[in-house]
C-alpha cells in the first residue's frame, strides 16, 4: 500500500512541486493533503491522519516545531519528517527533540524524499549527509556538540536567523530576497533588526558571529 503524505510548507509553490514530483514518478507515496500555516497543518493532520508528514521547519505562525507539539500527544501513530531549507546545527536538533524522525533538506532529490518518506515511514531515522552528526553530538552531549539554546541567538526570529544564514554565506540582499521569497527592503530590515539585536555593526560582524554559532 502506498505511504500517505501530508505537505507542510508556507510557499503555495513549493508544496506544488513536490506534490507534482511525488505523484509523477512514483506510486509508493500518496500525497492526500497539504496546509501552508500551523493552523491548517494541524486541522488537516487530524482529518486525513496520514501516515508521514513532511514538515517545513520555519513558518511565520510558530513552524514545525509548534505543529508537532500539538499533533504529537493526539495522534501519536504520525512520523514526521522535516524537509526544510535550513541545514543549522540548533534547527535540526529542534525539530527532532519535539518529535520527528528524520530531517532532510529541500536540495534532496525525489527519488531520495520518496525513499526517505518510505524509510521512516517504516521506522527508520533518514537525515541528509551531515546533519546526522549534529544530532549525534547533542543526544550524546559530547565535547563540542552544537548548542542547544543560545540566549543571544534566542532573542532572533526565525525568518531573521534565515536572513543571517544566507547572508553569512555571502548571498547579497537580491539573492536572498529571490531565496525567501521576500523582497529586497524586507531583507534590509530583518538585517537592520540583527544588527541592532546583536549589537554589530556590520555584515562580516554577523558572517563571523553566524560561523561561531554553527548557522552558517
Amino acid at each position: 500500500m502506498s505511504v500517505r503524505v501530508f505537505l507542510v510548507d508556507d510557499h503555495a509553490l513549493f508544496r506544488a512541486g513536490v506534490r507534482a514530483e511525488l505523484d509523477t514518478i512514483t506510486d509508493a507515496v500518496e500525497v492526500v493533503g497539504e496546509a501552508g500555516s500551523v493552523g491548517e497543518a494541524v486541522a488537516g493532520i487530524n482529518h486525513h491522519k496520514p501516515d508521514v508528514v513532511l514538515l517545513d521547519v520555519h513558518m511565520p505562525d510558530g513552524g514545525g516545531a509548534e505543529v508537532l507539539r500539538q499533533i504529537r500527544t493526539k495522534i501519536p501513530e504520525v512520523t514526521f519528517l522535516a524537509l526544510s531549507v535550513s541545514d543549522a546545527a540548533e534547527d535540526v536538533i529542534n525539530v527532532i527533540r519535539a518529535g520527528a524522525r528524520g530531517y532532510v533538506t529541500k536540495t534532496i532529490s525525489s527519488q531520495e524524499l520518496v525513499k526517505a518518506v518510505v524509510r521512516v515511514s517504516e521506522g527508520d531515522a533518514v537525515f541528509s549527509p551531515r546533519l546526522a552528526g549534529f544530532v549525534l553530538d547533542a543526544f550524546a552531549d559530547r565535547p563540542g556538540a552544537a548548542p542547544i539554546s543560545d540566549p543571544e541567538l534566542d532573542l532572533l526570529t526565525p525568518r531573521e536567523r534565515d536572513v543571517l544564514r544566507l547572508l553569512a554565506r555571502g548571498y547579497a540582499y537580491k539573492e536572498i530576497a529571490s531565496e525567501l521569497f521576500i523582497s529586497v527592503k524586507t531583507v534590509e530590515t530583518h538585517v537592520s533588526s540583527v544588527l541592532r539585536k546583536t549589537q554589530l555593526s556590520n555584515r562580516y560582524e554577523l558572517s563571523r558571529w553566524a560561523t561561531d554559532r554553527r548557522l552558517v
